[in-house]
């Protein structure tokens, strides 16, 4: 049978996997099961969000704003920036694979560490580009100088995902500096740093101070992390306006729902109630990555809500054994397994799982 002729790029783009929902204990337990495999935040909405959301949901039935006028404003002012340089989409990934559509096409190529982000690979073949990825150094960070090295004349955009997920370590000030001297001014450097919030070593820079002078830098961040909207799908990026401009234009009209944009901005004046939240959670991660580490594991420094193990081909077994226990974490086959930070008795229970598995190596 004839079948409608599709783009030749589809072919072998592998589907984007969300982390597994919350399992049942096969323990003989009747507990309650947690999900640690999306980089969720555990806690419900700040203060006041849940009112703003309802209070749009009355008029769900008319158009969002186009613009997210209120929301850009908001974030202009909370970054001291011009409002023209801030573009918003539907998650910080819509944002990134609008970055994508404004500077590659066929025959570009897009470079970014690997293994990093997984939707990266993604957006980059959709939109027929090629993507570059560079091996993580030893210490399972961005190799810095082998990405400048892979930069050529077909070189269009790179991403530097800081803190890097999975792993959760990050580019330091001083290396992201010489790496920013050496790529040329037509190439778009993307700070991607969805885990912005978690970070509490001051030699890693602020994005958002990093692009003020460098025109052809832009910082992704957003509201599904730290903020705890993962739900309502809402980020943005912050980017000179030519840059913003562009993302303006390819963003899908109305996207962005008004319950997100209300919500976003009551999120940010909340900030009080979240860093209090943040800091429970960077707590709660250096009691994880301590525990993890007595326990034998290798454990890279994180500075994002989650931590990395490298498992290797015991990937898939650690999962399986963290499922039964009644945690899901999220495996990446024959790599190792990100574990989001979340409630302490989620946490507990992973330890727990953690300490059998390794008995049994």
């Amino acid at each position: 049978m004839t079948t409608p002729k599709l783009r030749a790029e589809l072919d072998g783009i592998p589907t984007y996997k969300p982390g597994r929902p919350p399992a049942t204990a096969e323990d003989g337990t009747s507990g309650p099961a947690y999900k640690l495999s999306s980089n969720e935040n555990p806690y419900p909405p700040l203060p006041g969000v849940l009112e703003a959301a309802a209070a749009a949901a009355a008029s769900f039935n008319r158009y969002p704003d186009l613009s997210c006028g209120a929301l850009s404003a908001e974030l202009a002012t909370r970054f001291d920036v011009p409002v023209g340089h801030i573009a918003t989409g539907t998650g910080s990934v819509g944002v990134a694979q609008q970055l994508i559509q404004v500077t590659s096409g066929p025959g570009d190529e897009v470079i970014y560490a690997w293994r990093s982000f997984e939707a990266y690979p993604i957006i980059t073949r959709i939109s027929g580009a090629r993507p570059v990825q560079v091996p993580l150094d030893a210490g399972e960070t961005h190799d810095l100088d082998a990405m400048a090295a892979a930069i050529t004349e077909r070189t269009r955009l790179i991403f530097v995902c800081n803190p890097n997920n999975p792993t959760g370590t990050v580019v330091r000030r001083a290396a992201l500096e010489r790496f920013l001297a050496q790529v040329p001014p037509d190439v778009l450097v993307v700070l991607d740093e969805a885990y912005r919030e978690f970070i509490t070593d001051p030699e890693v820079p602020d994005g958002v101070d990093i692009y003020r002078d460098r025109p052809n830098v832009a910082v992704l961040r957003t509201f599904s992390k730290a903020y705890g909207l993962a739900g309502l799908r809402i980020g943005f990026a912050i980017a000179h306006e030519p840059v913003a401009e562009a993302l303006r234009k390819t963003a899908v009209p109305f996207g962005v729902s008004q319950l997100a944009q209300d919500a976003a901005i009551a999120s940010l004046r909340a900030e009080p109630a979240l860093l209090e939240r943040v800091a429970g959670l960077v707590t709660e991660r250096a009691r994880v990555a301590r525990a993890l580490a007595d326990q034998g594991w290798t454990v890279p420094e994180t500075q994002a809500n989650f931590v990395w193990l490298r498992l290797g081909e015991r990937t898939a077994d650690f999962a399986g054994a963290c499922e039964r226990a009644g945690v899901t974490v999220r495996p990446f086959a024959g790599e190792g397994v990100r574990i989001t930070v979340g409630e302490t008795e989620a946490n507990d229970i992973l330890l727990r799982a953690a300490e059998e598995f390794r008995k049994e190596l």
